[in-house]
């Protein structure tokens, strides 16, 4: 719901190796990427000032040594022609072919919504993660075939390596091994254990009892520990009852609304819009798994939020401006005429948006309900000088005509300076610059509303003043009536 393609002067490239991954394979990973960036970095006619690199990434990729992003940092808007979309896209080929990483180029929104990196966060609940590993598998498959959406991820994925040991229990109760006596042997040399501590010229130091790092990294070193037996006293080595499997597991095991959950997250391409992507995502949910529970994060869950509040708004809007004005006249049905010009405004307004290719965010819609006000103005002009002359004596159809000729200049002045005023933000977005979304969302959303509104306007109020408060009561009625009264 922000300002699309936004325009900060700076993208980043988020990347990531295998979970298992050491802290010096992603750096290699990092600076293979960052290498290629290099001669676009280089070259006077890019408009680039500098790449900065770190490893681990921000956040809660922090955690992990499996990764990076890279900054890079633009030159002003006022020295390139190109936007940071078309930079991007000149990079992206180089950035995304990297073997053994998988990294992509973002660039930043204007307002942080979230800490998700990507427009799509699709978030699954169900009974276990077996049955939503296999319910997040069939609908990726299905989302993979959709062109307008890429990187498509889970936050569930199977490809952390794990060692377990499993013991051979019915060996190790022959042999006279308990479970407990395994366990701790095993916890005590591979973990560490705290036995006593050592107190010399004033300070504490802990004694752990741990076995060499070289042999905690290598499962072979399983034969060196014995455990004494119950039975016969005797030393057997741990090599004969216990035996290791290497598994895929689960780096997270997350959980929504206390339900079991796994998060689905994609880029959109191609000029797919954000809805779009929702809708096909929540049908294939549908289809593939029924059971399953469907909940937003990030942009996904703004844009189902401003969806509905969006109507809310302009209600509160309207009713607010209504009944407001309905104190000002003393009447219900001459704002009733007011508020009819505010639908020609937003129709202005949406108009000039798909004219200028804008889209309808949370700048354009703050526009949209600023037009309520900026809009109903040249109508309560006319309204308002109409009811002045019904006072002195005009009768409805006069007065109505009257008032469209004298509040004529007043308005259209009212409405030129607002219209110049909006010019700068629709042509300074004449090239790259700051905030160009955001300006062009407000200017051409006003500047159209405004510019519809206006000259509509001297056509819909005298008509429907008409139709609609020819039989109304002046506004001095209720004085009228008073003086008469007093007067018996």
């Amino acid at each position: 719901m922000l300002e699309r393609d936004p325009d900060r002067g700076v993208y980043l490239v988020f990347g990531k190796t295998d979970e298992s991954s050491s802290f010096e394979y992603t750096v290699d990973k990092a600076e293979k990427v960052e290498k290629r960036l290099l001669p676009l970095l280089q070259d006077k006619k890019e408009s680039y000032q500098k790449l900065i690199m770190r490893v681990p990434g921000f956040g809660r990729s922090s955690q992990s040594y499996n990764s990076f992003i890279i900054i890079a940092l633009l030159d002003n808007w006022k020295d390139r022609t190109d936007s940071a979309q078309t930079i991007v896209r000149k990079a992206i080929g180089k950035i995304v072919t990297v073997p053994g990483t998988m990294a992509f180029p973002l660039t930043p929104n204007s307002v942080r919504v979230s800490n998700y990196q990507k427009p799509v966060v699709v978030t699954m609940t169900g009974p276990t993660y077996e049955s939503l590993f296999k319910w997040q598998n069939s609908v990726i498959n299905k989302l993979r075939k959709n062109k307008g959406l890429a990187d498509i991820t889970s936050d569930y994925t199977k490809n952390k390596p794990e060692v377990q040991l499993v013991i051979d229990e019915n060996k190790a109760k022959d042999l006279g091994l308990s479970i407990q006596a395994i366990g701790r042997s095993i916890e005590t040399l591979f973990s560490g254990k705290n036995v006593t501590s050592l107190n010399e010229n004033g300070k504490e130091y802990p004694i752990i009892l741990q076995a060499d790092i070289k042999d905690r990294r290598k499962t072979e070193s399983l034969s060196k520990i014995f455990v004494r037996s119950d039975t016969t006293g005797k030393l057997i080595s741990l090599a004969n009852v216990v035996s290791f499997e290497e598994r895929g597991s689960p780096k997270l095991l997350t959980r929504y609304q206390r339900s079991k959950s796994i998060t689905l997250t994609a880029r959109l391409v191609d000029g797919y819009t954000l809805n779009k992507a929702l809708n096909f995502i929540e049908k294939t949910i549908d289809d593939e798994a029924p059971k399953a529970g469907i909940f937003y994060k990030g942009k996904s869950l703004d844009l189902k939020e401003a969806s509905s509040e969006l109507i809310i708004i302009f209600a509160l809007a309207l009713v607010s401006a209504y009944l407001v004005m309905a104190g000002t006249f003393n009447a219900w049905r001459q704002p009733l005429v007011v508020m009819l010009t505010v639908p020609l405004a937003a129709l202005g307004g949406l108009i000039f948006i798909l004219l200028f290719n804008s889209t309808i965010n949370i700048f354009s819609q703050i526009a949209l309900i600023v037009l309520i006000g900026i809009a109903t103005k040249n109508s309560i002009l006319i309204v308002d000088w109409a009811n002045q002359l019904r006072v002195s004596g005009k009768n409805v159809e006069d007065a109505i005509i009257e008032s469209c000729l004298r509040r004529f200049r007043p308005i259209m002045m009212t409405s030129l300076s607002t219209l110049i005023a909006m010019i700068p933000l629709i042509v300074g977005n004449i090239g790259p610059g700051a905030g160009e979304g955001i300006r062009l969302a407000v200017g051409c959303t006003i500047f159209g509303g405004m510019l519809i509104s206006t000259f509509l306007t001297l056509f819909t109020t005298p008509v429907f003043y008409l139709l609609l408060c020819k039989k109304s009561k002046r506004m001095d009625e209720v004085d009228i009536q008073l003086k008469k009264e007093f007067s018996k």
